[in-house]
C-alpha cells in the first residue's frame, strides 16, 4: 500500500479501534486459480481475528494460506472549496479522505461445532446489543442451530503484520483541516459525520 509518511497510522489502539468499528472486511487469498476475494465480518480477540464461512466456500480448502484483510473505515470526497487557502490562492484541487487498515496473517480453518457456537454467540451478542429486544441463539430451535453449525466452518487469522493509512488532510495546515471538518458536517452525506469525527479526533487525540 502506498504510504506517505503523514498518513501512516501505527498506534495499535487506533488500528484495532477501526477494525472493531468497521468489522466487515475484504479477505484476499491466493490459490491455484489466482487471487480470490471474500467479504466477511470478523471479531477481533486480542491480536487474532475470528470469522466463519459457508462450508462450500473455497476458503475451506485454504488452510494455511497467506491472507490479506482490508478493513475500510469512513471515506468521502473533499471539495477544495472547503480550504481557506483555496479562496486565497486558488491553488487547491479535490481529493478523497479515508481510513483503512490492512492485516496480514495466515488462515486457519476450524471445523469444531463448540468453537463455532461460541463465536456465533459472541457475534450476535455484539451486533444485537443495540436492538430493543436482542436476538439470542437460544431464540431458535436447537435442531435448527445444529443444522446451521454443520453448514459452516470457522476462520482464524493471527495478526502477523498490521498497517493503517489514515488520509485525513494531515498534509494541510490546520485552517484547511478545520474547513474540511466543517464542510463534511454541513454536507452530512453518508459517512460524512463519521469521517468528520475521525478527523476531529486527529486534531484532538484526547477527544
Amino acid at each position: 500500500m502506498y504510504m506517505p509518511k503523514s498518513f501512516h497510522e501505527t498506534r495499535r489502539e487506533t488500528l484495532h479501534g477501526l477494525i472493531r468499528a468497521y468489522p466487515f472486511a475484504t479477505l484476499v487469498t491466493h490459490s491455484a486459480g489466482g487471487l480470490t476475494a471474500n467479504h466477511l465480518p470478523f471479531e477481533l480477540v486480542g491480536d487474532v481475528l475470528h470469522g466463519h464461512v459457508a462450508r462450500g466456500n473455497e476458503l475451506v480448502q485454504a488452510d494455511g494460506a497467506e491472507a490479506l484483510l482490508t478493513f475500510q473505515g469512513p471515506d468521502g470526497y473533499i471539495s477544495p472549496n472547503w480550504y481557506p487557502s483555496k479562496h486565497e490562492t486558488g491553488r487547491e484541487v479535490p481529493t478523497w479522505n479515508y481510513a483503512v487498515v490492512h492485516v496480514h496473517g495466515r488462515l486457519r480453518v476450524i471445523d469444531d461445532a463448540t468453537w463455532l457456537r461460541r463465536l456465533l454467540e459472541t457475534l450476535t451478542d455484539h451486533h444485537e446489543a443495540t436492538q430493543p429486544q436482542p436476538w439470542r441463539i437460544t431464540d431458535a430451535p436447537e435442531d435448527h442451530i445444529e443444522t446451521s453449525l454443520r453448514a459452516i466452518v470457522g476462520l482464524e487469522i493471527a495478526i502477523d503484520r498490521i498497517e493503517g493509512k489514515f488520509k485525513l488532510s494531515q498534509n494541510h495546515p490546520e485552517a484547511n483541516r478545520l474547513g474540511v471538518i466543517g464542510g463534511l458536517r454541513l454536507r452530512d452525506g453518508d459517512g460524512d459525520a463519521e469521517l468528520a469525527d475521525l478527523m476531529a479526533q486527529q486534531e484532538d487525540p484526547q477527544s
